[in-house]
């Protein structure tokens, strides 16, 4: 079951959201509801939900700046926004971060709904197919027993210091204070640099090193994901099992004799 947070302080209509549809027949389950951006955001990195279904306009965190916060902290759960009809700006800038899909209050039905969910389960079950990515046993390729080059030197230093440095908190924007450069041309010169965002890279160098972890080492998963970053277990699990097709325990199990690691 994909796991789905729904976020909007409207009591009302937060318990029509859930109501209105037969969830586990879409292949969804409803774990966590929230009032406000900074509860929900608090229950992501907890929980860390497939789908927040969330409102725009809401008390201490509007749901554009949760969607902001998410991505930054390197969620990649897929967003679905609630809004009104005059709110369209706010919609524009949550679909530069990345939201999936928006819905209208006041024309929402069952339909519609079910649509929607349709749509974010086939892209989950897009991302989660083993077959759709290199299979870790086999086909992964062996990473570079040094960090690549670039030809520019705030990229080049940003690179360096996350494989020095993986095991921190790490975001677009300490980065970019780091570099001392504006967080979008940060984001969008890395892309362009590497072909992977930040945060993805990062979620390969630590997974990386997990794998050394688990080939070489008896520490348990959860302190191995702790080690390498991942404050979070449940992430830890998820993104390790993204980018490998593997659980961190079936990788350990299945590899142990054959060192691999993932090419970035």
């Amino acid at each position: 079951m994909w796991k789905v947070l729904l976020v909007e302080d409207e009591v009302f209509v937060r318990e029509s959201v859930r109501e209105i549809i037969a969830w586990e027949e879409l292949g969804f389950t409803v774990s966590g509801e929230a009032g406000n951006g900074a509860e929900a955001l608090d229950l992501i990195r907890r929980e860390v939900p497939d789908l927040v279904i969330s409102d725009i306009i809401m008390p201490e965190m509007d749901g554009v700046e949760l969607l902001r916060r998410a991505r930054e902290e390197g969620f990649t759960s897929r967003f679905v926004m609630l809004t009104c009809m005059n709110e369209f700006e706010y919609v524009r800038l949550a679909m530069e971060y990345g939201a999936s899909n928006y819905i209208l209050k006041l024309s929402m039905s069952v339909n519609s709904l079910r649509e929607t969910l349709q749509k974010i389960s086939q892209e989950l079950i897009k991302q989660d197919d083993p077959a759709r990515r290199s299979h870790s046993s086999t086909a992964a390729e062996q990473l570079p027993a040094h960090e690549e080059l670039t030809s520019h030197p705030e990229i080049q230093k940003i690179l360096q210091y996350l494989h020095a440095h993986y095991s921190q908190d790490i975001t677009v924007k300490s980065m970019s204070q780091y570099v001392m450069m504006a967080e979008n041309y940060v984001s969008t010169l890395f892309k362009k640099k590497t072909g992977q965002t930040l945060i993805h890279y990062l979620h390969q160098v630590r997974v990386n090193q997990a794998i050394e972890y688990l080939l070489h080492s008896d520490l348990p998963v959860y302190e191995i994901g702790n080690r390498v970053g991942f404050m979070n277990d449940n992430y830890f699990i998820k993104i390790f099992k993204r980018l490998t097709a593997q659980t961190p325990s079936q990788y350990r199990q299945s590899n142990k004799e054959k060192p691999q690691a993932l090419s970035i």
